[in-house]
This record gives structure tokens, sequence and C-alpha cells, in this order.
């Protein structure tokens, strides 16, 4: 996905319809990830005649991935001008991070039971990726290093029920983060940083902890961002 989306930008033909996939997830894919990279920015009309022609397609797939971002909530319905892309508001943050200090605090302290020196030395080099695009000021891979971050701390953990509610959710995150990432991506990969150092140390507490202020402090940096607008 992430390399489709830079052909994209770089000028290269969309590889659309040349997948072996169904028109209309295809058309899903790129929608969704064009949402949560900023793309199409909060408050963006899609109409599905400009999607079509951005896309290649026909209507009818662009009319299909709009119901289904829709019901995601990257997309709501407004009368009298159609599909806009939505803006999170305040309680679609605070019930965002609810569900991620659980599940966030969960992980690290599962991950720092279960993590293995080649675990650590995977996500120190998710950490050495993000640093290398935070300092090249490139917030779309920062945005969706940031969720790969938190996704294989997941999965380090074991624990496959908060694996199987991870990938949904994320894309969220993603999206939330990639608003504010000019600000916010050089405090996360310092968090991020202690959260992995508590992680390889074995400590459970204090992975629980580092899980728990990092997402507080995102939780603060995302509501601050809000306000702004």
């Amino acid at each position: 996905m992430r390399t489709v989306e830079r052909a994209s930008r770089n000028g290269d033909a969309p590889t659309i319809g040349g997948q072996h996939l169904p028109l209309r997830d295809q058309v899903l894919a790129v929608l969704r990830q064009r949402i949560v990279n900023g793309d199409y920015p909060p408050g963006e009309r899609l109409t599905e005649d400009r999607l079509a022609a951005d896309f290649g397609v026909s209507r009818n797939p662009v009319r299909e991935a709009l119901r289904v971002v829709e019901a995601e909530g990257f997309v709501i319905m407004v009368p009298r001008r159609g599909a806009v892309v939505a803006t999170p508001d305040a309680t679609t943050i605070a019930d965002l991070f609810a569900v991620r200090e659980r599940l966030e605090m969960l992980a690290a302290r599962l991950a720092a039971e279960r993590a293995t020196p080649g675990d650590v030395a995977g996500l120190r080099r998710l950490l050495d990726e993000a640093r290398v695009a935070t300092e090249g000021v490139d917030f779309d891979t920062v945005a969706e290093l940031n969720s790969a971050f938190h996704l294989r701390v997941i999965e380090i953990s074991g624990n496959r029920w908060l694996a199987s509610i991870a990938s949904a959710l994320y894309l969220h995150v993603q999206w939330v983060f990639r608003i504010g990432a000019a600000q916010r991506a050089p405090h996360s990969w310092i968090e991020h940083i202690h959260l992995v150092d508590t992680i390889e140390a074995g400590d459970v507490d204090a992975a629980e902890a580092a899980a728990l202020a990092h997402v507080v402090a995102a939780s603060a940096a995302a509501l601050d961002k809000l306000s702004e607008g």
C-alpha cells in the first residue's frame, strides 16, 4: 500500500485495476489510505465523479468504497454536499485514546514478559526508520511507522485477542496522528525509545507505565491540535 501511494505521489500512474483484487477493494484501500495520509484532508468533499477520475475507474466501485469508509467513520454524508472527509472531534479522540490506553498498557506489559532479543532489535529498527523519516520531514511515513511500531508491540505481546482488534483501530490512530504529526513526531519518537528500553529490560511495571505516559501525551497533543482548529 505504501508503495502504491508513493508511486502516485511521485507522478507515476496508479496501479488500480492491475492487482488481483476486486476493483472495489483496490479503490477502498487507496481511498482509505489517502484519507489517513491527509491527501484528502478533513472537511474535503469527495464526489463520486471526482474520485472516479482520480482513480481511473467507474463510479460503481467508488460508490461501494465510500459506503465502507463512511461505516468506518472516515467519511460523513452531509445533506446537499454528499460525502465529506470526517473531522475527528473531541469525543472521537477521547474514545479512541481510552481504548488505546488499555490496549497498549496490556500489550507493553506482555511484551516486556515475552520479547526476544530479535523482537527488541526489530523494534529498534522501526525506531531508526522513524528517526530518519522525522528528520526528513516525511510525516506520511512517520505516521505509518508509528502504527507499525504499536502493532509490532501488540504482536510481540502474543495475545491474539489484542491483535485481532488492533488493525482497524490503528488506521484511526494513524489518521489522528498524521493530522498533528509535524508537532508530535519528535516527542513520540523519544517516548517510543523509552518504551523499548523497558521492554528490553523485561520490566513489566515500567513498560506499562511507559505505555500509559505515551498514550496520555499523545491524547493531549491530539486534543491540543483539535483546539487550534
